[in-house]
């Protein structure tokens, strides 16, 4: 991988984030090999505020993962969709039981 003076694939991936422009977080992720789970919450949370038209897919694909690597059960997998789809509500409240799901504390 090239690593050019703005630095690490990754270190680009996390000032993208802390911009909270979905296209700046597109584009940085696009970069990377993979995505960890706590990081996807970050992506769709950002989505979620900004009301962006990719927030559906992008949660619905962050449930999928959720269920895929944390093996959720189908009482689980309800809960975290409900959430996923209230997050436009309360994007802060929503992402912190989310990440309590993923395993973030």
């Amino acid at each position: 991988m090239f690593v050019t003076s703005q630095g690490h694939a990754y270190a680009r991936f996390r000032r993208a984030l802390l911009t909270g422009n979905p296209n700046l977080i597109d584009t940085a992720a696009r970069e990377l090999t993979h995505i960890k789970l706590e990081a996807s919450l970050k992506i769709v949370v950002v989505l979620a505020e900004k009301r962006d038209q990719r927030f559906d897919r992008a949660a619905a694909r962050l449930v999928a993962r959720l269920c895929a690597e944390r093996g959720l059960g189908l009482s689980e997998l309800r809960w975290a969709l409900a959430s996923a789809e209230r997050l436009p509500a309360d994007p802060s409240g929503v992402s912190l039981a989310l990440a309590q799901l993923i395993g973030q504390s």
